[in-house]
């Protein structure tokens, strides 16, 4: 980092640029690793509290946007306008399930779109079911490797996708935390 600020030598500064991906890239399988441990031991707590989903979404788009900036991919939106504009749940895990599955959605897609729907339905007067969906114009899934989405390790079509990053941790992950919070994922 302090070298992309001080640095005005464009050859230094790609090398920076590779630097700070990889060691991003890093980063981001250690702290998957790490949730994975917790999850697996029964350690992960949720942390309830009010939050706003519409800051969510938007911060999980810009990462989204950012993403997938080099490729001809549109990143798109879809949320019934009634949603209620404050909830209560984990926000931080709410974050990490819509950007495994956004970041899922982005490695399989090199062309089209990437589409982040939420609507929810009345449990009672306090109290909803908020549905997150991702939608994307990607390679899809054999019917026949739908079973293995979500296992722990597991890159589908490995000869297939094999320049694609990743460790086969964050469906896993996104599962284990929507079970914890009691809900449900399918492909």
């Amino acid at each position: 980092e302090m070298v992309l600020r001080e640095s005005t030598d464009d050859k230094v500064r790609g090398y920076a640029n590779n630097i700070q991906s990889a060691s991003d890239m890093l980063l981001g399988l250690v702290n998957d690793i790490l949730d994975f441990t917790k999850i697996e031991a029964g350690q992960m707590e949720l942390v309830m509290a009010p939050y706003s989903l519409a800051s969510v979404i938007q911060d999980e788009m810009l990462l989204l946007s950012a993403r997938i900036l080099e490729r001809p991919i549109a990143a798109k939106v879809e949320i019934n306008q009634e949603l209620p504009s404050q909830l209560f749940g984990d926000e931080l895990r709410i974050k990490q399930i819509i950007t495994n599955l956004l970041s899922n959605a982005a490695k399989y897609t090199q062309e089209g779109s990437v589409t982040l729907r939420a609507y929810y339905k009345w449990l009672d007067d306090e109290n909803i079911n908020l549905y997150i969906s991702v939608v994307d114009t990607g390679i899809g899934i054999r019917q026949e490797d739908l079973s293995k989405l979500f296992e722990s390790f597991k890159r589908l079509e490995l000869s297939k996708n094999r320049d694609v990053e990743g460790a086969g941790l964050g469906l896993s992950i996104t599962k284990n935390l929507v079970d914890l919070m009691k809900g449900t994922i399918a492909a």
